[in-house]
This record gives C-alpha cells, sequence and structure tokens, in this order.
C-alpha cells in the first residue's frame, strides 16, 4: 500500500477554491482617524488583499481598527506597521481624529490639531464569514468622550449577522443609552468591557487559547524578525516554569528513597519479631479461654434469676388466689352493709314518725344558745375589764347596769371631745410636717443648685434661663445675669453679702445681647414663664478710631 500525505480538509479547500474558516469580508470606519465624516468600507469578500497607498495616506489607520477589535487595550500598540518606535499614536488621537501638529507664533513644541471635537463619536466595525459553515460573526466597537480630558469610553457589540455602521450605529444622536436599547433589541450583544466580549467572539471563532491573538498582534505589523527561535519562543509557545518541575522531581526521588528505607527497616523489624508471633497465638488462646470462663461467670447471674422468676411467679399466683379470696370476704361484707344501711333508714324513719324530728331541733336549739352564752359572756369579760380601767363599780343586777349607763353618757362625751381635739391637733401637724417638707426640699434643691455654679441666682431663674436657651437654641453662657458679673475684691470679701444683698434686684436681671433681644421677647411673650424675669438689651459697644471706647 502507498503511502500517502494526510490532506487537511482546510488545505483541501483551498486547493478547490473554497474559503473555509472565519475570514474578513467587510471592514467598516466611521471617524476614525483620518477617516473622517463618513462611513469608509474596505472590501475583502474573504480573499487576501494588497493594500497600498503613499504615506500616511492610512493604511496603517486600517490596520490598527483591525487590532483595536481583537487585542485589549492594554496590549494594543498603535501604528507598528508604518514602524513607529514610540507611541505616535493612541486611541484617543483616533477619534478625535488628529491629523498634523501646529506649532505656535513663540515657537515650542507643536499641539496636534484635531478633525473632530469632543461631542462625535467614532465606530469600526469588521464582519467576518465561514463559508464551510455558513457563518458570519460581526464585530463592532464604538468610542466616544465623556471627558474631553479623558480617554474615551467604549461600547463593544457581538453579532451573529451582518451588520453595518450605517444600518445598526446611525440615528441615535450622543445617547449612547439608546443605541445600547435598539442594538439589544435587534439581538446583538452588547458589553461594557472587553474580557465578556472577547471571550464571546473568541468561542464564535472557534479560538480556544488567548495566546493566539497575542501571536495575531505581533505579526500583523511585524517588519522583520531578527532570531525566529525567540520568537517562536516568545509568542507561539506557552511559557513553561522548568524550576519547579525539577523541584517536583527532586522531591519525588526523596520521597522514593526515604520508601526504600522504610521497607528495609520493616523486613528488619519481621525477622526481630518472628518469634513473637508462636507467643502472640498462645496468648490469643488464653484470651479466648479467660473470655469463655468470663460469659459462663456472667451468664450464671442470668441463671440465677431465671429461677427466682419461677419463684415469683408461683408466689404471684398464690397470692392471686389471696386476693381473690379476700375479694369474695369484702364483696360479702359490702352486701352486708348495704343491708344494714337499709335498716339505718327504717329506724330514723320510725324515729321520726314516733317525734324524733322534735329532738334535733331541741338540740341544733341548745348548740344555738351556748354559742350565744360563750358569745355574752365575752362580751360581759370585756366590759368588767374596760370597767375596773375606768375605775367603776362592779354590777350585781339590771339595776346595777342602768344606773353605771347614766353615770358613763358624761365620760363618753368628754371621751369624744378630747378625740375630736387630738384629731385636729393631728391634722394640723400633718399639715405643718407637709410644709416644713416642702420647704425642706426647696431648701435642698437651692443647696444643690448653688453647689453646682457659681453664683448665689434663685435656681428657679437659672431654670427659666436654661429653658429659654434651650427653646432658642442658645448658649448659655452668653445669656449671664448681672449677678454672675458681680465680683468682689479679694481684701474686700467681707463685704461680699451686704452687695449681694443691695444689688439682688438688679443681680436677678438676665443681660441678652442685642442680636437675641427680639427672639427673647417674643418667647416670653408667648411662655407662661410661672415666675418674673426681668432681662435688659446689651448692645455691642462702639469703638472710636484708635480702638478705645468713647
Amino acid at each position: 500500500m502507498k503511502n500517502e500525505p494526510l490532506a487537511l480538509d482546510f488545505g483541501a479547500d483551498e486547493a478547490q477554491g473554497g474559503l473555509s474558516g472565519f475570514r474578513l469580508q467587510r471592514l467598516e470606519v466611521y471617524n476614525w482617524g483620518t477617516f473622517d465624516g463618513r462611513v469608509w468600507a474596505l472590501r475583502a469578500d474573504g480573499r487576501n488583499v494588497l493594500l497600498t497607498g503613499d504615506i500616511g495616506s492610512g493604511k496603517s489607520t486600517l490596520v490598527d481598527a483591525v487590532t483595536t477589535l481583537l487585542v485589549p487595550a492594554h496590549r494594543v500598540a498603535y501604528n507598528k506597521a508604518a514602524g513607529a518606535e514610540a507611541r505616535e499614536r493612541t486611541l484617543r488621537s483616533y477619534v478625535l481624529g488628529h491629523y498634523k501638529a501646529a506649532r505656535s507664533e513663540l515657537g515650542g513644541s507643536g499641539r496636534p490639531v484635531a478633525l473632530r471635537g469632543p461631542n462625535s463619536y467614532s465606530v469600526i466595525l469588521a464582519v467576518f464569514h465561514n463559508a464551510g459553515y455558513d457563518q458570519t460573526v460581526s464585530l463592532a466597537q464604538v468610542f466616544w468622550l465623556k471627558d474631553p480630558a479623558g480617554q474615551p469610553q467604549r461600547l463593544y457589540a457581538v453579532a451573529e449577522r451582518a451588520l453595518s455602521i450605517a444600518g445598526d450605529f446611525a440615528d441615535f444622536g450622543t445617547d449612547i443609552g439608546k443605541l445600547r436599547k435598539r442594538l439589544r433589541s435587534a439581538k446583538v450583544v452588547v458589553e461594557d468591557s472587553f474580557p465578556p466580549y472577547g471571550a464571546l467572539f473568541r468561542r464564535h471563532f472557534g479560538i480556544h487559547n488567548e495566546q493566539a491573538l497575542d501571536l495575531f498582534h505581533q505579526t500583523v505589523s511585524m517588519k522583520s524578525v531578527g532570531n525566529l527561535t525567540d520568537f517562536v519562543r516568545s509568542h507561539m509557545l506557552e511559557p513553561f516554569d522548568v524550576a519547579p518541575r525539577l523541584q517536583a522531581l527532586i522531591a519525588h526521588f526523596d520521597d522514593l528513597n526515604r520508601a526504600h528505607e522504610a521497607v528495609l527497616k520493616a523486613q528488619r523489624q519481621l525477622a526481630l519479631l518472628q518469634p513473637l508471633v508462636a507467643e502472640c497465638d498462645r496468648h490469643a488462646e488464653l484470651a479466648s479461654a479467660v473470655e469463655q470462663q468470663r460469659a459462663a461467670r456472667e451468664a450464671l447471674q442470668a441463671w440465677f434469676a431465671g429461677l427466682k422468676a419461677e419463684l415469683l411467679d408461683k408466689r404471684l399466683l398464690h397470692l392471686a388466689e389471696e386476693a381473690a379470696r379476700h375479694a369474695s370476704h369484702v364483696e360479702r361484707l359490702a352486701g352486708q352493709q348495704r343491708e344494714q344501711q337499709v335498716q339505718e333508714r327504717e329506724l330514723r324513719r320510725s324515729i321520726a314518725d314516733s317525734g324524733g324530728d322534735r329532738i334535733e331541733r331541741l338540740a341544733l336549739d341548745i348548740a344555738h344558745k351556748e354559742d350565744e352564752k360563750k358569745r355574752r359572756a365575752d362580751k360581759a369579760a370585756r366590759y368588767d375589764q374596760l370597767r375596773q380601767s375606768l375605775g367603776l363599780l362592779a354590777m350585781h343586777d339590771a339595776e346595777d347596769f342602768l344606773a353605771q349607763r347614766a353615770l358613763v353618757l358624761p365620760l363618753r362625751e368628754a371621751a369624744a371631745e378630747q378625740e375630736a381635739a387630738l384629731q385636729n391637733r393631728y391634722n394640723e401637724l400633718g399639715v405643718a410636717f407637709a410644709q416644713g417638707r416642702q420647704e425642706h426640699d426647696e431648701l435642698a434643691a437651692e443647696l444643690a443648685s448653688l453647689k453646682a455654679r457659681r453664683s448665689n441666682i434663685d435656681a428657679q431663674q437659672v431654670a427659666l434661663r436654661t429653658a429659654l436657651c434651650r427653646a432658642l437654641e442658645l448658649d448659655e453662657a452668653d445669656m449671664p445675669y448681672a449677678g454672675e458679673l458681680i465680683q468682689v475684691r479679694d481684701e474686700e470679701r467681707d463685704w461680699e453679702g451686704a452687695a449681694e444683698r443691695v444689688l439682688r434686684s438688679f443681680g436677678l436681671s438676665l443681660l441678652v445681647p442685642d442680636e437675641h433681644y427680639a427672639a427673647v421677647s417674643e418667647w416670653v411673650d408667648r411662655t407662661q414663664l410661672k415666675g418674673r424675669l426681668v432681662y435688659f438689651r446689651v448692645r455691642k459697644a462702639r469703638r472710636d478710631a484708635r480702638g478705645e471706647l468713647p
């Protein structure tokens, strides 16, 4: 059998003139670099395209557009196709359309001149088609400047059909939210960042490794390759760290060596412990015999318990028979009790018919009379005790009681008058005690208030000022009483009490700053003070040109 080279589907399809795989069908740009004012399109139709033109005609601009669609922003190096070493172009320069640098009349570095202002927007769009599976995927990005001095904002779009700038990315004004809603309603996937957008189009294109896009970025604008080996190693092979692998191999060898030493040690231990096997077997036999004897000994308790249970069953049977005999005897006695109860009722009925109910009533009357006798005897003893305390004579009959009753009436009236006098005295003392307690509480509150402040202002006046300052949200330090500002020299401390008594009326006057006087007056007018409050307006002192008081 003749060996023939393996023909790949892709190569066979290329030989037949087909266009397998996702190939660029159409590239469109709007307001991208110097392509300004309308939609510019490059139609590749899935085939190789030769792009020629003068320097500065926009060849690298279109290549950078394709790179921007497929490579993350932090990896894109613009204008590499033109051989630029520095970052001559940026995404901001492409969105604003920088096309030259103008110098001022005073010289200095040139300032870039833009074709568009910050209120415009830019769109790049590419349509890829796979003829082998009749699949189409469109990628698009929209750029606009939210901050005139910042970097452009982006909107990423992926669709499984052919899109166009004129048909899908126009007539929305400057409202990006409106464009986003319209695209989503047209079943276009819209993303705000590159990672989900990149993962989505790589899944559509069948690109399983993100490094393929890095290789594309390195080769799309490549001018020359200095070292092919280094290029392949850096861009076509995945990075592989050898040091951890070597460390793992060394650690694995150490594990194997330790395992071998452990096996040799175990063999030596087996040789030394072999004589103990027979002794262990003998020990196991003896332990088994001991366990059997122990089980037999523990079984004795259960055997004796069985014998005891048989004896208890016999005892229970005997007791049941005896209980039956006693129950029969109890039933017989219960019958006799019922017969005797019937006889008792008949005897009671016979006694009642023969006047027995009268006997019972007499017995009840006797008991009632005995109770009444006892109650009256207690009252007589109590009366005799009171009589003795009053120094009255003993009584022997009813006449003595009536005579003594007439003698006691004046004493009773005198006692009632004395009781009324004592009650009045008690009420007067109670009122005086309540007044004294109130005065004590007021003096105690005044002492506590005086201890809490340095002045001798009454607690009521201090409470009035506190309520006023709390209602008007003022500081109490700004509303002093005149007495709080009066001071006596240390050498004249003996006159301090006299000065306070002389100036007491003025010392209880509240000094109100001019700016708070209207609010204080209004509060005083509408508030029930339950006391007297004197207050004066204090105006700010005016100073002359030298800063002195007039």
